[in-house]
């Protein structure tokens, strides 16, 4: 009798738990997603909504992506920059379950066997792959750097129409030089420094050709790596694997497409010619290296030699302007060192502008507020449109806030950040700013790079894919003086910038699909949507 009520209880509770999961009789998809519209809005900050998205995407993916795709401008701050920020800082404090791939240092020698045991091998077509020592401009945060991995995925997914299931977010856990994580009771990742220069070379010979084997139609875009081994591994498999780094080609990509349209503003209302701008770096890690040596591509767009565009870009550190006479000089920065330069080492910023007389200035220093009332007014003495790029993620470093750049210059600012800002009014004007991200380019260099089926992605690839960034403002955005299109078209933009990525692999002949070289842009742009991956009608896709 007591084994008959014991299992009767078990087939109760059974049946209780299947109707538990049966809707309502009144329930309506559409109310559903307004439902969860107003669930999101409740949370008191970016953090709670972050936890509650990913969350969502775990009960519901579909739903997840249906509302990131009709809400880009609100959501999109909260999974990326800035909120991913915190996410990160936090995430071995806030994790709830697997959402990626840990590839450990304890794994060296048996990789192959690790990246084997993702459900979807077959299916992997895209992989952010980050070693999370460089993540924004936090610093080292170690295994916690996964979010970023993920974050940009569902860029992907929502921005470009890449299929979720073909996703693939690594985290390299090769431990941390950060005493906080590894003093951390909770941290998720492997408590050890990080691995000699030899150890990680063996280390990432062995993923490379791994990933290769075991997924073989896959691009590998490397993220938040540091400054040097961003240029290091770039370097080393560029040319054997379908891969990129977003940080050198996908930041730089992504500038010099706002710069092309900021140039001409700016030359409109000074009347100098564009081959006669003077472009100021003012941070010279990885990114900002790779977004100045995009920016060569500009002057060439002028018809100047490499030699000639290289005299037209200055870079400065946190010792000062960047001179080919100093010692222990880094190796990345001498591309740009200047040899013009004889007198005293200059290390006050106003000073440099003051001695350059630049038409530009770009930040990616990752130091907040670097840009003062007194740099900005140094940039507007010289300039009737000084061109101001804050472009430090996230918020917290970015180098000058919009309102006070708009203050500052009395609205004449030409501005983009790495991070989103609001809209300014004064008086009967708006000011909207750019926002430099580069979501709007790694997107469509995935999209384009897969459907191309190229075997490796090309710099014409990268700058084509800028070039098309930069054409795809509409007339509105124009007349309103953008720099940078609307997020809500980012779907429209990156089939666009696909097209052209399709295009520049083909002319380079690293391209794989003969059919599509012969077709018109207007089918080839046709053929490109229809591939895109829409989280509500049902299609085949990528």
């Amino acid at each position: 009798m007591a084994a008959q009520v014991s299992a009767n209880v078990v087939k109760n509770a059974a049946t209780t738990k299947i109707l538990a999961k049966v809707p309502p009789p009144a329930f309506s998809q559409a109310t559903h997603r307004s439902r969860c519209l107003a669930q999101l809005r409740s949370k008191h900050n970016g953090l709670e909504k972050y936890i509650y998205l990913n969350g969502l995407k775990d009960r519901d993916p579909t739903l997840f992506y249906t509302l990131l795709y009709d809400n880009m401008r609100e959501m999109v701050p909260i999974l990326y920059t800035p909120t991913v920020g915190d996410a990160c800082t936090n995430y071995s404090h806030i994790w709830r379950r697997p959402e990626g791939m840990y590839v450990s240092i304890g794994d060296k020698g048996r990789i192959r066997e690790v990246l084997s045991t993702w459900p979807n091998v077959r299916e992997g077509r895209i992989a952010v792959v980050t070693d999370g020592s460089r993540i924004l401009g936090l610093g080292d945060l170690g295994a916690n750097g996964l979010p970023i991995a993920v974050g940009k995925l569902d860029l992907y997914i929502a921005g470009a129409g890449v299929r979720p299931s073909s996703a693939v977010p690594i985290c390299l856990d090769l431990g941390t030089s950060t005493e906080r994580y590894l003093n951390d009771p909770l941290y998720i990742g492997v408590r050890r420094p990080r691995p000699s220069l030899e150890e990680m070379d063996e280390f990432m010979d062995e993923f490379m050709d791994a990933m290769k084997e075991v997924f073989p139609n896959l691009l590998v875009q490397f993220e938040d790596f540091s400054t040097d081994n961003a240029f290091r591994y770039l370097d080393r498999f560029r040319e054997k694997y379908r891969c990129f780094n977003d940080d050198i080609q996908g930041t730089g990509s992504v500038v010099l497409s706002g710069f092309l349209n900021a140039a001409h503003l700016a030359s409109h209302a000074s009347g100098r010619p564009l081959s006669e701008h003077r472009i100021l770096f003012f941070g010279a890690g990885s990114a900002g290296i790779g977004v100045a040596k995009q920016l060569l591509s500009f002057f060439k767009f002028e018809g100047m030699s490499e030699a000639d565009a290289t005299k037209q870009i200055w870079t400065v550190d946190s010792k000062g302007l960047i001179t080919a006479d100093r010692p222990g000089l880094q190796e990345h920065k001498k591309f740009f060192a200047r040899t013009d330069y004889q007198g005293p080492p200059l290390t006050n910023l106003v000073d440099i502008i003051n001695h350059v007389k630049p038409t530009a200035l770009l930040g990616l220093s990752t130091l907040r507020n670097a840009f003062t009332k007194e740099v900005v007014e140094a940039m507007a003495s010289h300039n009737p449109r000084p061109i101001i790029f804050p472009l430090s993620n996230p918020v917290s470093l970015c180098e000058v806030d919009y309102e006070d750049a708009i203050n500052w210059t009395d609205g004449k600012v030409i501005f983009a950040s790495g991070s989103p800002y609001k809209p300014i009014s004064r008086g009967e004007r708006t000011f909207e700013p750019g926002q430099g991200n580069n979501m709007y380019i790694f997107p469509g260099i995935g999209l384009g790079a897969l459907l191309a089926k190229a075997s490796r992605v090309t710099d014409s690839m990268v700058e084509q894919a800028s070039v098309a960034l930069a054409s795809s403002l509409d007339r509105e955005e124009r007349e309103a003086g953008l720099v940078y299109p609307r997020l809500d078209r980012i779907r429209e933009i990156s089939a666009r910038i696909a097209l052209a990525v399709v295009r520049a692999a083909q002319n380079a002949s690293v391209d794989g699909v003969p059919a599509l070289r012969h077709v018109t842009d207007n089918t080839l742009l046709t053929y490109i949507k229809e591939q895109m991956w829409d989280p509500r009608p049902s299609k085949n896709h990528l």
